[in-house]
């Protein structure tokens, strides 16, 4: 199962670490250096979590982000399923 929100379609996406070396300015020294770089990957929130869906009287399970679960509260719950079913995702 891939890394991907189901209601706001966030997915993992690429970026890079830097190695620093040397004493800062503040700390009278002369100052940071970049030594390396390494590629990472900045992964989403994700939870899985229950919703009583009380329209079919059942529980459903969305993978979703923390910032989507603030979403189902503003719009709620009955209106984001709607969306999903009709971009043909199995709810």
């Amino acid at each position: 199962m891939s890394r991907v929100c189901q209601v706001t379609g966030k997915k993992p996406k690429p970026g890079v670490k830097y190695t620093k070396r040397g004493i800062a300015k503040k700390k009278k020294g002369i100052g940071l250096n970049i030594t390396g770089k390494v590629k990472r990957r900045f992964l989403p929130n994700l939870v899985v979590k229950r919703f009583w869906f009380s329209q079919e009287n059942r529980f459903i399970t969305l993978r979703l982000t923390t910032s989507a679960m603030r979403t189902i509260d503003k719009r709620g719950l009955d209106v984001v399923v709607k969306e999903l079913r009709a971009k043909g995702q199995k709810v």
